[in-house]
């Protein structure tokens, strides 16, 4: 099974996340940030990855910390369950519409963090959500995931829906990039040999 459990505890946050790559995209995410729970369900939804999130911030200063410190968890718990990431696809694109928005995610498990962020969302807030909190969580999930991560929104004028579409995007990325390939049987895809 390829399973993780991360647990993330510092003077800000309390964080523990579970995830199964090889599940059906069941989802139990609590983090106090509404908004977030809802978008971090999207991302287990449409990645196939079952995901169990329980976070606990110091939301009496802002979401800030809860989102990126959940980010954080998460990007190390992709890393520790794909292992050596024998026989995976290793890439996924994925070009999403939800309405008004267009997003496009590409991205790579290459074990090279880099994140290319191209996309507006025209409000500071979605409710009581910073919206630019939405890339403060890719930057981190990049980072400690050891991911290359390409994000355009190409059309978009509501801040929800071009929020939405750039988790489902990467979500549907993850679940092309994390997928094992019959084909590759047991090997690494690179041919470095490593990743």
């Amino acid at each position: 099974m390829r399973t993780a459990q991360i647990k993330r505890k510092t003077a800000e946050t309390d964080i523990t996340v579970d995830i199964n790559l090889d599940g059906t995209g069941t989802y139990d995410n609590q983090t106090g940030i509404g908004f977030f729970d809802h978008m971090l369900d999207q991302l287990a939804r449409h990645s196939l990855i079952d995901m169990t999130i329980r976070a606990t911030g110091d939301l009496h200063i802002d979401d800030h910390h809860t989102v990126e410190d959940t980010g954080i968890a998460l990007g190390q718990a992709l890393t520790q369950a794909l292992g050596d990431k024998r026989g995976i696809r290793r890439y996924g694109a994925c070009l999403l519409p939800m309405d008004d928005a267009l997003v496009r995610a590409a991205l790579d498990l290459s074990g090279r963090p880099f994140l290319v962020w191209n996309v507006t969302l025209p409000t500071a807030k979605i409710g009581a959500f910073d919206t630019e909190l939405v890339r403060e969580f890719f930057q981190a999930v990049s980072t400690h995931g050891g991911i290359t991560l390409h994000m355009d929104a190409l059309h978009g004028i509501n801040s929800h829906h071009i929020a939405e579409a750039a988790f489902k995007s990467v979500a549907r990325a993850l679940r092309e990039a994390v997928e094992t390939d019959p084909r590759k049987g047991d090997t690494i895809p690179s041919t470095k040999g490593a990743l």
